[in-house]
């Protein structure tokens, strides 16, 4: 039995392509993705190893003719840790570590890796802690002798005793409990905090997409906040919310984790209060890197995982980012009747700002409404929230009631009219169909 080394940061990646088709799953980037996702997690590429899999070997996921064709390029290149583009069984990995005598990461294991390392809040690093637990727990016999050596042998302990790893499980299942109580109060407090931005009327934009496609960047040009932006996979973790003014009024935005084809579901499950976030949101910028030729594959596996989380069905306004990436491209505003609205802007230059902020007011109902209102004696509460929006320019009285000139946003005027059950904020609305705002009586 190998004593499982603790170094390891030149690494030898091996990518999986199916069978028959030699460097198929190389067409759709997974290699270049793979081995930027070891870079962020800091490690230094010794080789890349190609392996046809079509039916992947129970024992050590590839072949033996390729599992010794590893060992030698290890060998040859001083690589000291081997990471594999595909998940692994835990009986996979430590047999893998067993023959090779190098510590194996598969993927789940890197990317959850990379989170450690970026988390930089308290809920952030207990997510992290907890889905790195959660995948450790059918792993904790690998390579270490000691998990297999029993307890005993002195005064008072001798017998079966209980073996080290027994007590290393319990250990860890007790951990798990604590995080996942933690874990609860901290979900609380975030959605304490999350109603009382529902209570304050303000419209939610959550910012989403690949990871690397300049969701941090736009958010900082959007808000004048300096959000951590690199280029870089998962250069930001933690989410950051900011309260933003646009023409007609203002909108909180939320800048979420980047996605990943193949997320691990101990992540996804982990950070269910962080992508709340988006899942709550009331629309979604989904941020794409216009200069990347797998754009399209991008936008549809971040739409899987929007599906996954139960944020599939809110609206969304495409972002295609970067575009002084790309020869010859403007920024516009491309609104189709069938396909989802696209803007087009570089966040790094700020070119095309100015149309996506007109999107977002448009999309969020920030079009200004004005008009005369005739408020009765016995709608004061109407009249007290009018006040509160700070919507009302002028105001009358006589012995009929209130006569006040307003102005605020159509969305604001929707949301009053529905809670005042239409009258008399239909004034404001005549170019509103009423079904577009008011919900049919039951």
């Amino acid at each position: 039995m190998f004593e499982r080394s603790r170094k390891g940061e030149h690494a030898l990646l091996i990518q999986p392509t199916r069978s028959g088709a030699a460097g198929a799953s190389m067409d759709d980037g997974a290699q270049e993705e793979f081995a930027d996702l070891a870079r962020s997690a800091g490690a230094s590429i010794a080789a890349v190893l190609t392996a046809r899999v079509g039916r992947p070997n129970p024992s050590t996921f590839i072949g033996s003719g390729k599992l010794e064709e590893v060992k030698a390029a290890a060998e040859a290149t001083g690589a000291d840790l081997i990471l594999v583009n595909h998940a692994l069984t835990p009986g996979q990995e430590r047999n893998l570590e067993k023959f090779l005598e190098r510590r194996v990461l598969d993927r789940t294991g890197l990317i959850l890796d990379i989170f450690a390392q970026r988390a930089r809040s308290f809920e952030g690093k207990l997510q992290v802690e907890l889905a790195q637990l959660q995948h450790m727990a059918t792993r904790l016999v690998r390579g270490w002798t000691h998990l297999e050596r029993q307890r005993g042998g002195s005064i008072g302990l001798r017998g079966p005793g209980e073996t080290q790893l027994e007590t290393d499980r319990r250990l860890l299942q007790k951990r798990v409990d604590q995080l996942q109580k933690r874990l609860e109060k901290v979900e609380v407090q975030q959605t304490q905090m999350r109603r009382a931005r529902v209570r304050s009327e303000l419209p939610r934009v959550a910012l989403v997409g690949y990871t690397n496609a300049g969701k941090s960047t736009l958010f900082n040009a959007l808000t004048g906040a300096d959000a951590y932006a690199a280029d870089q996979l998962f250069a930001t973790l933690d989410p950051t919310v900011r309260r933003i003014t646009l023409a007609g009024g203002d909108v909180v935005l939320a800048d979420t984790v980047g996605f990943v084809r193949d997320l691990p579901h101990e992540l996804v499950a982990a950070f269910r209060s962080t992508l709340s976030e988006a899942r709550e949101a009331d629309l979604l910028l989904h941020v794409i890197d216009a200069a990347d030729p797998l754009r399209e594959d991008r936008i549809a596996q971040v739409d899987e995982v929007l599906q996954e989380i139960g944020a599939g069905d809110i609206p969304q306004l495409l972002v295609y980012n970067k575009i002084d990436s790309v020869e010859g491209a403007r920024p516009r505003h491309d609104q189709p009747s069938e396909a989802r609205e696209r803007v087009w802007l570089s966040a790094r230059d700020g070119t095309g700002m100015d149309l996506l902020q007109a999107a977002l007011g448009q999309r969020m109902g920030l079009a200004q409404v004005q008009g005369t209102l005739h408020l009765p004696a016995h709608s004061a509460r109407l009249r007290s929230r009018l006040h509160e929006l700070g919507a009302i320019r002028e105001e009358r009285h006589d012995e009929s009631g209130w006569h006040l000139d307003v102005e605020m946003t159509l969305a604001d005027a929707q949301r009053l009219a529905v809670q005042a059950g239409g009258t008399p904020l239909e004034a404001l609305l005549p170019h509103v169909p009423r079904e577009d705002w008011m919900p049919a009586a039951p």
